[in-house]
Parts: C-alpha cells; sequence; structure tokens
C-alpha cells in the first residue's frame, strides 16, 4: 500500500493541470534544454533527451492531467506505471491501455502519446539510462529463459506486429503483490526524499526488472501450424533434458527423419540443434555459477559437459570473460 503521504501528493493538482482542466490544451512542461532540437528535427517529433538525470541516476514523476500529450520520443527508457485509473496511449502506432496495476517498458527511440487523464488517473513515469542498470545481467536473464522462450517472443511479435520490430512492452501486474510492492517502495522513496535514496532506487530498479522478466507471461498464439508445434516440442525437449539430449533420439520419437528435423530445426529457429543444446549448458553453468558456491567443475559436470576445455572456450566466447569472473562480478553486483 503506498505511503498516503506520497499518495497525497501525486493527486493534488500542479499549477499547469489547472489551466488543463480549464481549456483540455497541453501546455509544454518541458524546458527547450530538456529537448534534442537536432534529434526532433529529423523525427519531426519532440524527442526528450538526458536533461532529467543532471543530478540523479533516475527521474520519476506524475503525468499531468486533462489534456493530451503529444507525440513524442526519448534517448533513455521510460516505464509508464499505472497507479491508479486507466490511460490510452498510442506506441509507435499502437493502441494500447493502461489499467491499474500495469507497467508499460518504453524503449530507447519509442515513440508515443498519450490520451487526457482523468482527474482520478495517476500516471507514474520512470526514466532511467540503460547504464544505470546491469545490461549485461538483464541479457543473461533473457538468455536463461532459454531459446524456447526467445522463439516464443517472436513468433508473438510478429504475431501481433507483422514482424516489425518491438520497442515496449507490456506487462500486466496488478495481481502481482511483490511487483506493486516494489514499485509502491521506488516512488515512496523518490518522492519523500529519504538519505541514499537514489541507490535504493537504483538497487529497487534492478529487483524490479529482474522479477518482471522472470514472471513475464507471453501473448497466446493460437495459430500455431504443424512445424511451429514440432519445434516448440523440441526446444522444450532440449530445455528439460539438455544435459544428454541428441537429435538421434528425438528423431526417432517423433517418428521423423533425422535430417529433415535438422534443417527444420535450422530453418525455424535460426540456429543448428547443437548450437542451441550447447547455449542452454553454457546458460545454465552461468546460472549456477552466479547463484551459487558450487565448485566450477562440479557445474561442468552438472551441465552435461564432458570436456573441460572446450567448456572454458565456449563460456569465454558466449560471455567474454572466464567464470570466476563472472562469480566475482556477480557478487560485486549485489
Amino acid at each position: 500500500m503506498l505511503n498516503p503521504r506520497v499518495l497525497n501528493m501525486l493527486s493534488t493538482l500542479n499549477s499547469l493541470e489547472i489551466e488543463q482542466q480549464q481549456n483540455h490544451n497541453y501546455i509544454e512542461e518541458m524546458p527547450d534544454n530538456a529537448i534534442n532540437k537536432k534529434l526532433s528535427k529529423e523525427n519531426r517529433i519532440k524527442v526528450l533527451n538526458n536533461y532529467f538525470f543532471r543530478n540523479k541516476d533516475i527521474y520519476i514523476s506524475r503525468h499531468n492531467r486533462f489534456a493530451p500529450y503529444p507525440n513524442h520520443s526519448h534517448t533513455f527508457l521510460e516505464f509508464n506505471y499505472m497507479l491508479q485509473g486507466s490511460a490510452q496511449q498510442i506506441v509507435d502506432g499502437q493502441t494500447i491501455t493502461l489499467t491499474q496495476g500495469d507497467l508499460l517498458l518504453l524503449d530507447i527511440g519509442a515513440t508515443h502519446s498519450i490520451a487526457a487523464l482523468g482527474k482520478n488517473d495517476l500516471l507514474i513515469n520512470i526514466l532511467f539510462r540503460n547504464n544505470n542498470i546491469n545490461i549485461e545481467f538483464l541479457k543473461d536473464l533473457r538468455r536463461s529463459r532459454s531459446v524456447l522462450y526467445d522463439f516464443l517472443l517472436k513468433s508473438s511479435i510478429n504475431l501481433q506486429q507483422k514482424s516489425r520490430q518491438q520497442t515496449h512492452l507490456l506487462f500486466k501486474t496488478a495481481n502481482n503483490v511483490k511487483i506493486s510492492q516494489i514499485i509502491d517502495s521506488i516512488i515512496e522513496e523518490y518522492f519523500l526524499k529519504r538519505e541514499y535514496s537514489n541507490t535504493i532506487i537504483k538497487a529497487y530498479l534492478q529487483i524490479l526488472i529482474t522479477n518482471l522478466v522472470r514472471d513475464y507471461h507471453l501473448p497466446e498464439n493460437k495459430q500455431k501450424s504443424k512445424k511451429d508445434k514440432l519445434i516448440i516440442a523440441m526446444l522444450s525437449e532440449v530445455d528439460k533434458n539438455y544435459q544428454s539430449i541428441s537429435l538421434k533420439d528425438l528423431a526417432k520419437k517423433y517418428s521423423y527423419n533425422r535430417n529433415y528435423l535438422s534443417n527444420l530445426f535450422k530453418k525455424e529457429v535460426g540456429k543448428s540443434f547443437t548450437d542451441v543444446v550447447m547455449q542452454k549448458k553454457i546458460t545454465q553453468a552461468h546460472i549456477l555459477i552466479t547463484s551459487t558456491t558450487l565448485p566450477v567443475n562440479n557445474i561442468i559436470e552438472t551441465v552435461g559437459f564432458s570436456n573441460k576445455n572446450s567448456f572454458y572456450k565456449k563460456y569465454y566466447a558466449f560471455y567474454k570473460e572466464k567464470p570466476l569472473a563472472s562469480r566475482q562480478n556477480q557478487n560485486e553486483l549485489f
């Protein structure tokens, strides 16, 4: 539950809102030095720059109500959190309606406009630069979701956006108590201006993103073809039995020619079956290296590697650092 004092601060009308409530016309709230004139001219829309991060790593504000916010872009990452009420946005041509508890992540360069909010609609903007969080750590989170997750994600994106590059991600978090508690803590730390709040907010932000990635559910694609179903089944087998799985075993299980399966897999997934199994082993090893104190030699055997030299070469090629360096970096991060 959000601190009542903070909730009252966020609900109180400011001077711009009082004007906008009277005429329902948008009043520019950004100073000139917050707008990238060059990029705005090139893109023909307002582009917000890193002005907001002059004295802090993360900037949080409550979106002004009563007037539509014009189409714009930005040079940083942004979360839009629907604390209360609802809001309609158009993100790169796609209409999105946020309801209480929804969290919208907008990538750098995403363009969006926001319809006028009512008095009881509280939309919180959380702005942050990607160098304020450990991006490699976030990439690892995506990788740990497996190639199956990536395959399903690409399929859902292609279905919904007809292969356009995805510039936003919507998290339906209304029923996730942990997520709401983390966001409430971020908001409270920011607006109550407590000691060490910037450091605490950065830590909360990383915890928030980690939980979002872990709990994110892909939109269901009910238009899967027979080939898609076969590939999904194969990728599921890799997830469950990566230590010892072989294409020969899958060919026998699904009654297909081994060469046919190999070619189909490479075509649909974009990687060979061998490469996918290897990636799964490497990422699982990385998870164990960075989240446990197990000896690396034990981890190598656990994930199914028989050649230690091969493991070290492939691990370094994937993560650009040695296993023990990954463990040390992770310990320093937390």
